[in-house]
This record gives C-alpha cells, sequence and structure tokens, in this order.
C-alpha cells in the first residue's frame, strides 16, 4: 500500500492577525428599544422597556419632573427584560437608573436574555469612593434628581458627620437634598433641624405610624435615591410608600447600635403616585476623595465670590482666609460660614467621627 503524501492543503493554518483588520465601522442598532434599568445583580441587569420610562430632559440634565409616568401611561404595554451588557461596551459601568438601548429578545419571556448596546446620556450620576484614600469614583445611581437622606433621631443616634459627607456629594452630582427624619417618635428633630437649617436643606420628619403625606408629596413624579446607614429605616420607608416592594427590614444591634444589612443591592421601585424611588444598600462609609474643594464652593454663590479674595492654596478652613472678612465686613452669615467649613472638613476623615 502506498504512503500517502501530505501537502499544505491538508495542514488547518490560521491567519495571522494583520491578514483580516477589524472594522471600525459599528453597527447603528437603529432598532434597539429604550429601556430603564431597575435592577443590577451579578451581570445580569434588569430593564424596564415600554411606554412610561422615566426619561431625561434635551439638555442632558436630570428631568426635575419625571415625563411619561404611569399616571399618563398603561403599564400593560410594558416589559420588565433581563439583559446583559455588549462586548462592544468594555468596562463602561452600568447602574440603576441608567437609559439603555436593547436589542434582541424584549420579549421578557423565562430564559430568555436580551443584550444592552448603548448607554445613554447621564443627567446626573451620584458616585462615592470606598474612602478617603482612594481617588477611584464608584457609581451608586444615574439619573436622579433628588438625594434622600434617610437618618434617625435615636437608635441608632444621628451622624451628622456622615450626613454632611451625603449633602458634599449631592452637590457634587447637581442632586437636590432632602433630610429624612426618622424614629421622632424617640427623640426631638429640633437639634439636627437648627444645625442644617442654614444651608436650607428641607427636611421631613416621620415618626413610627405616623403618615407618610409630606414624603409622598415630595417624592412625587421625581427620581429619588435614598441613602443612609443601616438601621434608620430605609426599608420600612419603601414598603410604606411601595406597598408591594416587601423589602426586607431589621432592627439595631443592642451592643453596637448599629443596623445590620437588609438591602443587598440598589433597586428602582415606581410609586403608585407616580415617580421613581431607588433604594439603596446601608452605607457605613461614604468617601469623598473624588470630590473637590471647589465643587463645594461652588454650592454656595454668596462665598463662592468673596473666595476669589483668598490667598492662593487657601483651604477656607484656617487663618488668612478671605471668607472671614467676608463675615466680618460684609453681608456674609457667620452661621452659614460654619455650615460650609463643616462641610469642607467633612472631606477629610472618617465619617464615623461624629
Amino acid at each position: 500500500m502506498r504512503k500517502r503524501q501530505y501537502d499544505e492543503d491538508d495542514v488547518r493554518v490560521r491567519p495571522g492577525k494583520g491578514s483580516r483588520p477589524r472594522t471600525r465601522v459599528r453597527p447603528a442598532h437603529d432598532e434597539a428599544v429604550e429601556g430603564f434599568v431597575v435592577a443590577v445583580d451579578r451581570g445580569r441587569y434588569t430593564c424596564l422597556v415600554g411606554a412610561g420610562i422615566p426619561r431625561i430632559d434635551g439638555d442632558g440634565q436630570a428631568a426635575r419632573r419625571v415625563k411619561g409616568s404611569a399616571r399618563r401611561s398603561g403599564k400593560d404595554d410594558r416589559t420588565l427584560v433581563v439583559a446583559m451588557k455588549a462586548r462592544e461596551l468594555g468596562r463602561k459601568g452600568i447602574v440603576v437608573g441608567d437609559r439603555v438601548a436593547i436589542v434582541g429578545d424584549v420579549t421578557g419571556r423565562p430564559d430568555t436574555l436580551a443584550r444592552i448596546v448603548r448607554v445613554e446620556e447621564r443627567g446626573s450620576m451620584l458616585r462615592r469612593s470606598a474612602d478617603d484614600t482612594d481617588d477611584i469614583e464608584r457609581p451608586i445611581v444615574a439619573n436622579a434628581d433628588q438625594l434622600v437622606i434617610v437618618t434617625a433621631l435615636a437608635d441608632p443616634p444621628p451622624r451628622p458627620r456622615m450626613i454632611d459627607r451625603m449633602l458634599v456629594a449631592a452637590f457634587d452630582a447637581d442632586i437636590d437634598p432632602l433630610l429624612c427624619l426618622t424614629k421622632a417618635d424617640l427623640a426631638a428633630p429640633d437639634e439636627l433641624v437648627s444645625l442644617y437649617e442654614p444651608l436650607g436643606v428641607p427636611y421631613v420628619v416621620v415618626e413610627k405610624g405616623s403618615p407618610l403625606g409630606e414624603l409622598r408629596e415630595r417624592v412625587s413624579d421625581r427620581i429619588s435615591v435614598l441613602v443612609g446607614h443601616s438601621g434608620v429605616g430605609k426599608s420600612t420607608l419603601v414598603n410604606a410608600l411601595v406597598p408591594d416592594a416587601r423589602r426586607a427590614v431589621s432592627h439595631v444591634n443592642a451592643v453596637t447600635g448599629r443596623g445590620r444589612h437588609t438591602s443587598t443591592s440598589a433597586v428602582a421601585l415606581e410609586l403608585p403616585e407616580g415617580g421613581w424611588i431607588i433604594d439603596t444598600p446601608g452605607v457605613r462609609s461614604f468617601g469623598l476623595a473624588h470630590v473637590a474643594m471647589e465643587t463645594v464652593l461652588a454650592a454656595f454663590p454668596d462665598f463662592n465670590e468673596a473666595a476669589v479674595d483668598c490667598p492662593k492654596g487657601c483651604t477656607h478652613l484656617g487663618d488668612g482666609c478671605a471668607l472671614d472678612r467676608f463675615v466680618v465686613d460684609g453681608p456674609g452669615d457667620p452661621a452659614r460660614l460654619e455650615s460650609l467649613r463643616r462641610l469642607l472638613a467633612s472631606r477629610e476623615g472618617s465619617a464615623d467621627d461624629d
């Protein structure tokens, strides 16, 4: 039997990397449908598609009133779709509140998976860093227009330094802050309210069993994100505002005085009256390494103008600051300057130092 002679046709040769250059042309995905990310879980994104999803104003800014509320469009036309991030998005992060473009199977049937191919321009982005030595920004929620800072008046006691840091994050994201004081049946709110009165931060007071009429009015037709450390009652508020939310609740540890994390991930929930609230896991630190001092100062237009007379490299916390002269010789409010400096000082050190 004659032995077979092999030649180059019998060997499969993989083409070199340079033999077929990748095209820079990417598909436009004109057929993609618009979605609103309501939950993120281990690389899977639950998105709401159809009529009545929140939209952003044409100038790219977060809408102060949610367009397309459920009261003006039928819920029957909407579907929850589970999607994954397309490879072409690379490392671009997707968070709750993002408006995205989705292709593939958007029927929402079980065992189906769509693909997110584009993240639309964000109107706002609430972010924090792990701590004050980490300058890597960690996005929390996109496109919110109101930050509801939930803090208990007792059990656990309020932590003003943590509140200050959350206010700085709100100013950095250009989001309206709202202070929500819970457990007013255990302690009076007067002292804490007076502390933030010079800043003009609006507030609502809630006690156990009381109606939430004022809070409902504040969050109606808006995209509000609830933040606060564990045990302050965020999940209890969410369950009261959205009856079918069924968010897990827990009690404060009697030994440590801290709450236990019950919300493990951010989730967007639609309010019956219109609008959305985004519940986030409880936080025990709120790093601000990514926030510049100028960002905080810009939230105080009166003092921002006076700061041009400060010496170069002024921290606005010590001697020689022109803001002191602005208060002594001009129209500056001493209480407001003290509040500004408290916020500037909150960018340093630990959030646990009250």
